[in-house]
């Protein structure tokens, strides 16, 4: 130990001990020694590291440079807002480390909290010796362009404006990025194009393949975020510019570039997914749209949000994994945030290590300013853990000490609330009958994860936002008996139900979910299924001890096929991965339905044969069952 001190406090650090022990001066102090006395026995003492802490403003005032061009390689103006700290109302001179914020939802807005999705205040930063500069992507906001949400070409503006940032005269050539949701996964997008200068980013909520994580689960057409989505950019894209009175000519390019974007690419994609075209099924034009098809690329340090029940839940941890596996300086912090939360970062403190912006200061600070932030204190991964409200700090997201568990359907459930079981043992035979009620789902926390926390936001107190028996009358319930010993639960699941029905087609949407002994449900997560879209890539699904864990269905035309009329074939649901706990005295269940309104919606030429009961088959020769990773 006293090697690891300056030379003068270990010299008295042994002659202090030396005294203690009645050892002459200069006697070995290590394993060597022999002791005298008992005191000679009792360990060294260890000195704390000293705690991170923010340091304090060196800045009490900032000031705000609006819409400064910048050129793009094809001659698009994008325009973006910059950040300084100030003196008598001027920038100071010093150049600053740039942080960068890429938005889709008007930098104008983003400046007034954007409704939570604008994540951690600019000034934070600044006045702490950083500059902040916000742009509008291409064909959003203020910037010229027609919109293509995370094209290559948005891709490519992203690294050029890094670039452009770094060599500014106001900038000292180091940048980083922040921002939650689209900003989150514009930094991915930015990051791969390895930028000169850039040395960290914090991407909050950010998704990996936009397909599976948003656009259509289980192979229906999410029709309660994407319209909002879509919504939301055309309408702060029609908000006039601040520079359209000085610069005329500009503000009318942006309007008609605008407006074009609307019709060459909001409205036909959002057409031909409810028609059943091309954009209902995965492919080219969504694998171009996914991090996880760029994110190897991705070589800076890297600060991940995530919220579990965030539209995003299947993605972030997705993109932690690949991070850490590439050897990229990786945290992530996952709490019991749906996207309006986890864009805020209100909670975040709540893990253990400070606010949204500390967290983002010390990681800053480390990786561009040089200042130690003391990051190895901050474990890897930091999840909230359903069922006990703890914070569980972990090594990886799907750790060494996990093993695959499976709980097997038996017997027969019907809507209403009579429920079969889960059993680890030997299941009994049964059939158990999905009914397609349109209402399912309606008034669950599903409901609100998918308008990504706006219900939460107008009816907090909703009770059915916080206890899903009463939808759970609409479809089948298995329970466990109560359990005896905790089953701490995390990572994806896999539910495999065997079924039938008279199209050869239908929907399951599965939750998985906590029932206290007082008869409170609480929805851990949640899965959805399309029969026809069964197909299971073998190649790319994640096993844990030879059980499947994360089926990865291919979701194209030409993978989609209806089983026979009344045929029986295991369907694979992929559901959402969780951190959770079932306490002692509490049951397990899977709850199985038809329907998630208003998350979810078939595409209208598959609508008929979707709308229809589903059978769903249990016992040993139909062997329906849950498989998750439990510690």
């Amino acid at each position: 130990m006293t090697s690891a001190l300056p030379r003068v406090a270990a010299a008295a650090l042994t002659a202090v001990l030396a005294a203690a022990t009645l050892l002459p001066a200069g006697t070995a102090t290590g394993a060597s020694a022999q002791p005298t006395d008992r005191l000679a026995a009792a360990p060294l003492p260890q000195v704390a590291p000293t705690p991170w802490k923010p340091r304090p403003e060196q800045y009490k005032a900032t000031v705000t440079t609006r819409d400064i061009p910048i050129v793009m390689d094809d001659g698009v103006v994008l325009r973006g807002d910059l950040v300084r700290p100030a003196v008598l109302g001027q920038p100071v001179l010093t150049k600053l480390p740039v942080i960068v914020t890429i938005t889709a939802y008007n930098k104008t807005v983003m400046a007034s909290g954007g409704g939570g999705l604008a994540g951690s205040g600019p000034d934070y930063l600044v006045k702490r010796g950083y500059a902040q500069l916000t742009v509008d992507a291409r064909g959003t906001g203020s910037s010229q362009g027609q919109w293509g949400a995370f094209s290559a070409r948005e891709g490519k503006d992203a690294g050029a404006i890094m670039n452009w940032a770094a060599r500014q005269p106001w900038s000292n050539g180091k940048t980083g990025m922040t921002g939650p949701s689209y900003m989150g996964i514009s930094q991915l997008f930015a990051a791969a194009n390895q930028p000169t200068g850039l040395k960290a980013i914090f991407p909050q909520v950010p998704a990996a393949d936009v397909y599976r994580d948003v656009v259509a689960s289980g192979g229906q057409i999410d029709v309660g975020f994407i319209p909002l989505w879509l919504g939301l950019v055309t309408a702060t894209g029609v908000i006039p510019p601040a520079y359209g009175a000085q610069e005329p000519a500009a503000g009318f390019k942006m309007a008609t570039d605008h407006l074009m974007g609307g019709l060459n690419f909001t409205l036909p994609l959002a057409v031909k997914a409810v028609l059943g075209g091309e954009s209902a099924y995965d492919g080219p034009f969504y694998r171009e749209r996914s991090p996880i098809s760029i994110i190897d690329k991705v070589k800076v340090p890297t600060f991940l949000i995530g919220g579990e029940y965030d539209l995003f839940q299947r993605g972030t941890p997705l993109d932690f994994e690949r991070l850490q596996k590439n050897g990229v300086p990786t945290k992530f912090i996952l709490g019991p945030w749906d996207h309006l939360q986890g864009s805020s970062g209100a909670e975040v403190a709540k893990a253990g290590y400070g606010t949204l912006a500390e967290l983002q200061l010390r990681w800053f600070d480390h990786y561009i300013k040089g200042i130690d932030g003391k990051l190895d204190a901050i474990a890897p991964l930091t999840y909230f853990e359903q069922g006990s409200g703890a914070w569980v700090k972990k090594s990886k997201w799907m750790d060494t000490d996990l093993t695959a568990k499976k709980y097997a359907l038996s017997g027969t459930s019907m809507a209403g609330g009579k429920a079969g079981a889960l059993t680890t043992g030997t299941p009994v035979a049964g059939k158990s009958i999905v009914a397609p009620l349109p209402v399912t789902g309606l008034c669950t926390r599903s409901a609100n994860q998918w308008t990504a926390g706006v219900m939460n936001l107008l009816l907090a107190d909703l009770p059915c936002f916080h206890d899903n028996k009463l939808n759970d009358l609409g479809g089948l319930t298995f329970d466990t008996a109560p359990v005896t010993k905790a089953v701490r639960i995390q990572g994806p699941i896999n539910a495999r139900l065997y079924a039938s029905s008279i199209t050869g087609d239908g929907m399951f949407s599965v939750a998985i979910e906590d029932v206290a002994p007082d008869g409170k449900v609480s929805r851990l997560t949640g899965g959805w299924q399309v029969i026809s879209h069964r197909a299971l890539d073998t190649s790319r699904s994640r096993y844990l001890g030879g059980q499947l864990l994360q089926p990865y269905h291919p979701f194209t035309k030409a993978a989609q096929k209806n089983l026979a009329p009344n045929e029986i074939a295991p369907i694979d649901v992929e559901v959402f991965p969780t951190g959770a706990v079932i306490l002692p005295g509490h049951k397990l269940r899977i709850a199985v339905q038809a329907f998630d309104i208003p998350h979810l919606l078939s595409p209208l030429t598959a609508l008929l044969g979707q709308l229809v009961p589903v059978t769903v088959h249990t016992g040993p020769t139909y062997p329906s069952a849950i498989t998750m990773a439990v510690r």
